[in-house]
């Protein structure tokens, strides 16, 4: 059995090398940010300036993945937010700034109201997927989901992880097709009973 915690500052930098090589093949990410040091540097932007406020980034002792959710109503940046890390993150996005806007921007649109909690980043290291890793970075969360009777929902870069989501519960609720960018699954979970 794989055991999670709480990722904390410490992490961050061990977490965004792992997070990377995770999405080393991620169309959408490979598309914003074509190289490793890019893709590493915006998790760790992302990480350390939004994210772990929200006590809601799991890792593994040996940080083998990560899971990054936000709470309900915390998904979306804040124009403080945008100020904060605007900077950094056109210096990561370089060139790709004005593609990556458009799509998140068109994510963004399609990003449900109702009370949510939002996996944003879902990642584990090659030498350990298939092991179990990601479904215990998700567990914490999907089991206070359960409890608490509150929905899911993430947006999958990648075709063949839907099978990987639908068996958490998720249901595509669109496919979306950015122009000129790569299609991302938009995906619901509604909670389980108990």
């Amino acid at each position: 059995m794989v055991e999670t915690r709480k990722a904390t500052r410490a992490d961050v930098p061990a977490l965004s090398e792992t997070v990377a090589r995770a999405f080393h093949d991620d169309p959408v990410m490979t598309w914003i940010y074509p190289t490793h040091a890019r893709r590493r540097r915006f998790i760790e932007i992302s990480l350390s300036k939004l994210h772990l406020r929200h006590d809601g980034v799991y890792t593994t002792d040996g940080i083998e993945g990560g899971a990054i959710w936000d709470p309900p109503g915390h998904w979306k940046l804040s124009v403080l937010d945008m100020i904060r890390t605007g900077p950094s993150m056109f210096r990561v996005t370089g060139r790709n700034t004005a593609r990556g806007m458009r799509l998140m921007n068109a994510i963004e649109r399609r990003h449900p109201t109702e009370p949510h909690y939002y996996l944003a980043v879902l990642g584990t290291h090659p030498d350990h997927q298939g092991k179990g890793v990601g479904s215990a970075l998700m567990a914490p969360v999907l089991e206070h989901c359960d409890s608490e009777g509150v929905p899911a929902y993430l947006e999958s870069s990648k075709e063949q992880n839907v099978p990987f989501y639908r068996r958490h519960g998720f249901e595509v609720t669109e496919r979306l097709e950015p122009p000129g960018g790569p299609p991302v699954w938009l995906m619901w979970r509604d909670p389980r009973p108990a």
